[in-house]
């Protein structure tokens, strides 16, 4: 039945098979007048295809961050819910009740002159009281005396 086939319609066959080349071949033409004429186009395409990779490659080599981790151990001292006042360090630092009373008040965070105005004494006996503390506890600034006060329980 398929040579019958074949034979009933080859002529139909030969002509699709004619044209289906024909059309082929015209296709290849035009593509290829196409690829001439635009030759330069073609090749500024790819360079900067080309280019714009390269560029995306650099940039993310260059930007990408050089990450060096680094470990900061510090203690943290939590305040217990019922403070005992130390004493003993009190003794060991010499420090006197008044400078104990600076040393609350600079904790709760009072400048200098509100320490004077609360204690009834001069801004310069303040600032006397407060150098003999650091000097005392051997700290430079108001916030590590404050730190060094909560780990030794001097103020709560």
């Amino acid at each position: 039945m398929t040579s019958e086939f074949l034979q009933k319609h080859k002529p139909t066959i030969l002509y699709g098979i004619s044209l289906a080349m024909l059309l082929f071949l015209l296709k290849w033409l035009e593509l290829r007048f196409i690829i001439i004429n635009h030759i330069f186009e073609i090749y500024a395409g790819a360079i900067a295809l080309l280019f714009t990779g390269l560029g995306i490659w650099i940039a993310m080599k260059l930007t990408k961050p050089k990450v060096e981790t680094v470990v900061i151990e510090k203690e943290v001292f939590i305040e217990s819910k019922s403070f005992q006042f130390n004493e003993q360090q009190q003794a060991l630092l010499g420090l006197s009740k008044r400078e104990l009373e600076v040393l609350n008040l600079i904790a709760v965070g009072l400048s200098n002159q509100e320490i004077a105005g609360q204690l009834f004494v001069s801004l310069n006996t303040v600032k006397t009281h407060s150098s003999k503390l650091f000097e005392k506890m051997e700290v430079k600034s108001r916030t590590q005396a404050v730190e060094k006060a909560k780990r030794l329980n001097l103020i709560p």
